[in-house]
């Protein structure tokens, strides 16, 4: 089961919510393009930019390695004289 993402934006008395699976990114992008050329909404394409920076923000979170996983522990050794 894939988790449900979502994006958001407030824009003066508008909120714009968007939920989408990992891989959809594409779909929303366009639903994105598509509501900056409609004349009847206020979404435009600079919170377009906006929110399709935040998802690649997140997509780039979630490639990043656990830092606290990969951390090489020292290791500890006897030395026998």
């Amino acid at each position: 089961m894939k988790v449900v993402r979502q994006l958001s934006l407030v824009k003066g008395t508008q909120q714009y919510v968007f939920r989408y699976r990992a891989g959809e990114e594409a779909r929303i992008i366009n639903a994105f393009a598509e509501l900056a050329v409609d004349s009847a909404s206020e979404f435009d394409w600079f919170d377009a930019a906006v929110l399709s920076y935040q998802m690649g923000r997140r997509l780039e979170r979630e490639l990043e390695p656990n830092e606290r996983t990969t951390e090489l522990a020292p290791v500890r050794r006897r030395v026998e004289e």
